[in-house]
């Protein structure tokens, strides 16, 4: 394959990278600031499970000004003075982040979205959810945000595998996921998605299959991340009774794995990210000593290498 003068999207490296896309839609830096507004999720509450998902220990992404005894307000100011001591001050957007973040009454998701809109600097929202804790009312809200300000309605996919989302105990459905983006198509709402490569009993072939399925899906922008084994979780258990129940990456597999997926993905799917970072005092495996930037210039050497890009195989099949 002869690798192309221009790739399909407008950047300069081989996937459709965030970077690029916030400059195109913002003309500058954008920073999330994470939120966790208290919110549960309903594989945790009873009404679909109590254990949660196995993989799930939300202190794994949780950054330390996050708290949910804090206000809002006080998260979203604490977030922006941690940045500006970093002198990487620019422009917010608040990150509801821990948990579901649609999961509540339509009058209390207003009372939080707006006190964060209210304060200075926060110019939009990023809702992380699930699929199945979403419906039109809830919808209509959010569009009618969308009108003034930029939002973004992240849904966990996690798996478009029924029997895997049933091993890990997700509690939703590939169905559920395809209605989801369904009811939140064409409101002028961004769309997110975010699916874990190597969870157990998936393989090369599936991934592939997701990453045909989800380029059928109205999305986006799309994050993707390993499977990290961390202390809190169910499959933390698993993993000490079992651990060649687990079949996890190395750097270099996740990267062939990722490339390969990759190129069975849409080229205007914005990819927002490739890997997740647990902290260092829960991680259990793999623990590889890489961070994001290491991987992604490794990634980004190793597409160039191959001469294959976001999408090639899908170019080609059509």
């Amino acid at each position: 394959m002869k690798m192309m003068e221009k790739y399909p999207w407008e950047g300069k490296r081989p996937w459709n990278d965030y970077s690029s896309y916030v400059r195109r839609t913002f003309g500058d830096r954008v920073q999330k600031l994470s939120i966790d507004a208290g919110f549960t999720c309903p594989n945790r509450d009873g009404s679909k499970g109590i254990k949660g998902c196995t993989y799930c220990n939300n202190n794994s992404f949780n950054p330390d000004y996050c708290r949910p005894i804090k206000s809002i307000t006080q998260q979203l100011q604490e977030g922006m003075e941690f940045f500006e001591r970093r002198s990487l001050q620019g422009r917010y957007l608040a990150y509801f982040q821990a948990y579901t973040n649609t999961y509540d009454s339509l009058s209390n998701l207003k009372r939080m979205y707006e006190e964060a809109l209210s304060v200075d600097g926060i110019e939009g929202l990023v809702i992380g959810t699930r699929p199945d804790c979403i419906d039109e009312e809830k919808l209509d809200y959010i569009e009618s945000i969308a009108k003034e300000k930029y939002v973004s309605l992240e849904f966990g996919i996690e798996s478009m595998n029924n029997d895997t989302l049933m091993s890990i105990n997700r509690c939703q459905t590939v169905e559920d996921t395809i209605r989801a983006f369904e009811m939140a198509s064409n409101r002028g709402i961004h769309l997110g998605g975010h699916i874990i490569l190597g969870l157990p009993g998936e393989n090369l072939d599936m991934y592939i299959e997701h990453a045909a399925k989800i380029s059928q899906l109205p999305l986006d922008s799309f994050k993707m991340h390993h499977l990290q084994v961390v202390k809190g979780s169910l499959m933390y258990k698993q993993y000490q009774d079992d651990p060649t129940y687990f079949d996890l990456f190395t750097p270099e597999t996740y990267i062939d794995t990722v490339i390969q997926f990759v190129e069975h993905l849409r080229p205007d799917i914005v990819i927002e990210r490739f890997i997740a970072e647990a902290p260092a005092n829960i991680l259990v495996a793999p623990k590889w000593g890489m961070k994001n930037f290491e991987f992604i210039d490794k990634l980004e050497k190793e597409m160039l290498k191959r001469n294959t890009f976001q999408g090639a195989k899908v170019l080609i099949e059509s």
